[in-house]
């Protein structure tokens, strides 16, 4: 039995129901104690996102924040970990994508909640949070064992996981493929350009995502809309297949497989917090630094990472697949995204590339400073700069590790961090409702204020009106 077979046997086993039960029933449970607050609450976190007060303690503004996490959540997972579902649980593994990321925006809002919550300073003047603080914060010091399991494991997904071996492996194998560019030039480049922007530390880190993150999006979102438009009429069926395949066996067709319902719901389960990190306990390292004196805040701004990333990316993702047809193909999940632009429109795998470039190169800032806050809690600050040298360095080593393997060992990782952090998110779910309820009262309360102002001055006027009447 060689390596692959070793960890897709490890990969099933953590990756069956016991996981996927605790994922979904965590966001399900964190759902009804905060009365579906991703539907009703999503247009003020939207609104949020550009207009926060920014008020209060913190290293970077909350817009920073959402960025440097959208940096590392929207990056290859949401291109070829969305294809590599399709391929392995078919057409249904989207559909309960999106039901993990519609739980997971409760469980994404509960982290950032918790991340600001929890907060410290470290020796160096900087804001650190995460699971391993409110963990350790929250549930009490004898939970430490478990705030450590995931800051051991956060760190090992940023440098041999999700951080590090499936960005360089995507970047390297598109640029080869599209431009010819040898893997070793590849991976130097990319080694440079991560070291001159991580060595800087977090505000450097946030003061690219600000400006990436957004180009990154909007221009991937637009080209999906091409795709989509140009294979309009396919549209329907494909939503149909989507549907159907959720609660049906995937018969076998092309070079596709075939999937079960159980390979579906796993894939996309398992693919989902691969690309929207809701559960995995990730993105709240990022939102601790939000300068931001509301814990909820903070957490409605974080709760719009999964939509933007599974709700509109990976669906948009997932559509331009089926409608091609290129999932049911036999071409590499690597390069399926690409084969389904380029049936599109001239130089589409081109652009797809150059797209996959940026996603795959702010994944990898946003998941050294995750594994640098990681590497903080467990040996201290003097680690951290070793550690930046050691990312760097496995950045540029990555271009050479097989994919099959770099996928799986994702996946393991993935798991070891979410047990510790959904654990934790069960049993700190009252002061998330808590924190809930005490920024919703500020929020009336103000408005309340604001309508009452606005009152008393139109009596003012009213009363001036009526004394320049009498007097005249």
């Amino acid at each position: 039995m060689n390596l692959v077979h070793v960890l897709e046997a490890i990969s099933s086993w953590i990756w069956g129901a016991p996981l996927i039960i605790l994922v979904m029933g965590t966001g399900l449970w964190l759902t009804i104690r905060l009365k579906m607050l991703q539907v009703f609450r999503l247009p003020l976190a939207i609104k949020l996102i550009g207009k926060a007060p920014n008020e209060g303690s913190g290293d970077v503004s909350s817009f920073a924040a959402l960025s440097t996490a959208l940096a590392a959540t929207v990056g290859t997972g949401s291109i070829v970990g969305v294809a590599t579902a399709i391929k392995l649980g078919g057409p249904g593994a989207l559909f309960w994508m999106v039901v993990a990321a519609f739980f997971g925006m409760a469980t994404k809002y509960a982290e950032g909640v918790l991340a600001v919550k929890y907060r410290v300073k470290d020796r160096n003047g900087q804001f650190s949070g995460g699971p391993m603080y409110y963990i350790e914060k929250g549930l009490g010091r004898r939970f430490k064992p478990l705030a450590m399991l995931f800051a051991f494991s956060g760190m090992l997904v940023a440098l041999f996981g999700i951080g590090t071996f499936p960005q360089v492996k995507a970047i390297v194998s598109s640029t080869e493929n599209s431009f010819g560019v040898p893997p070793i030039v590849t991976a130097l480049i990319i080694a440079i350009l991560t070291g001159l922007v991580t060595i800087g530390g977090l505000k450097s880190i946030a003061k690219v995502s600000t400006k990436v993150v957004p180009f990154k999006t909007g221009l991937y979102v637009l080209i999906c809309l091409i795709v989509l438009i140009r294979f309009a009429d396919q549209l329907p069926a494909a939503i149909a297949l989507v549907l159907h395949s959720a609660f049906s066996t995937t018969s076998a067709t092309g070079g596709f497989a075939g999937a079960t319902i159980m390979l579906a719901m796993r894939s996309g389960v398992a693919r989902g917090i691969f690309a929207n990190e809701a559960g995995l306990g990730s993105a709240p390292i990022a939102a601790a630094a939000a300068k931001t004196k509301w814990p909820a805040e903070q957490g409605l701004i974080s709760m719009t990472g999964v939509f933007i990333d599974t709700m509109v990316i990976c669906v948009m993702t997932g559509l331009t697949l089926l409608v091609s047809g290129v999932w049911s193909g036999p071409t590499d999940a690597g390069l399926m995204t690409q084969q389904a632009f380029s049936s599109a429109f001239p130089l589409g795998a081109e652009l797809l590339t150059i797209i996959l470039i940026m996603f795959a190169f702010t994944t990898m800032l946003g998941w050294n400073y995750y594994g640098e806050r990681c590497v903080e809690y467990l040996l201290g600050v003097k680690w951290i700069k070793p550690y930046r040298y050691l990312f760097i360095l496995l950045v540029g080593g990555g271009a050479f590790i097989k994919l099959d393997a770099i996928w799986l060992l994702a996946d393991i990782f993935n798991a070891m961090m979410a047990f510790p952090n959904l654990i934790a998110l069960l049993g700190l779910s009252g002061i998330v409702v808590a924190e809930t309820r005490i920024y919703m009262d500020s929020l009336n309360s103000s408005k309340k204020k604001g309508i009452l102002a606005g009152a008393s001055v139109g009596a003012a006027i009213q009363v001036e009106e009526k004394g320049h009447t009498v007097n005249s």
